[in-house]
């Protein structure tokens, strides 16, 4: 299992290459497919801003009772780069704070280690970060430490993520697929 310290530097690794194709998106690209077949770009990039934005709060020990509703609605506005990187900005500063790793964060579905919280969005980062280069057709290699740690996470508990609804639907890899590759089948998509 990845160290808080090392479940920091993937999570700034994996949102500053998110940002990096955020950057790469093309001015007609907002509106292209993506493997979440219910979103389109701007929808993708609008779901990850939205998952980090609420990083400020919860690891300013906030709870989502607390927060509210103020994270909803269009976070991306007339300039969705410049959403991003705001809000990245405000992220990275959230999870570099002293301390910020060590606490207990209250979600709605159940409490969690903040290491933990970080973890399952640095692992958001990760995969949509492959949803977003597939769409934009940039590079799409996860960095290889990144798939190893997250399979080594998740595997023990995908049964119950899928049953959840939060992954998609099982999908096989070929037979001597690459280690990205059947990381990509466990979440359900097809590289």
């Amino acid at each position: 299992m990845a160290s808080e310290t090392g479940t920091k530097e993937m999570y700034v690794g994996a949102l500053e290459h998110f940002g990096s194709l955020v950057h790469q998106v093309p001015g007609d690209a907002w509106t292209a497919p993506t493997p979440c077949t219910e979103w389109d770009v701007r929808a993708l990039v609008h779901h990850l801003v939205s998952e980090i934005a609420w990083t400020v709060p919860l690891l300013g020990g906030r709870s989502v009772t607390d927060v509210g509703d103020s994270l909803s609605g269009d976070l991306l506005g007339e300039d969705p780069v410049a959403s991003w990187d705001t809000t990245a900005a405000d992220a990275l500063a959230a999870v570099n704070t002293e301390g910020a790793l060590e606490l207990v964060i209250h979600l709605s579905r159940r409490d969690i280690t903040s290491a933990d919280y970080v973890f399952e969005v640095f692992n958001d980062l990760a995969i949509h970060g492959w949803d977003l280069a597939r769409a934009i057709g940039a590079d799409e290699t996860i960095d290889p430490a990144y798939v190893a740690v997250i399979h080594e996470r998740i595997s023990p508990v995908i049964a119950d993520l899928k049953a959840s609804g939060q992954y998609g639907d099982e999908v096989i890899p070929p037979d001597g697929a690459d280690a990205q590759t059947r990381l990509l089948a466990m979440f359900g998509r097809i590289a």
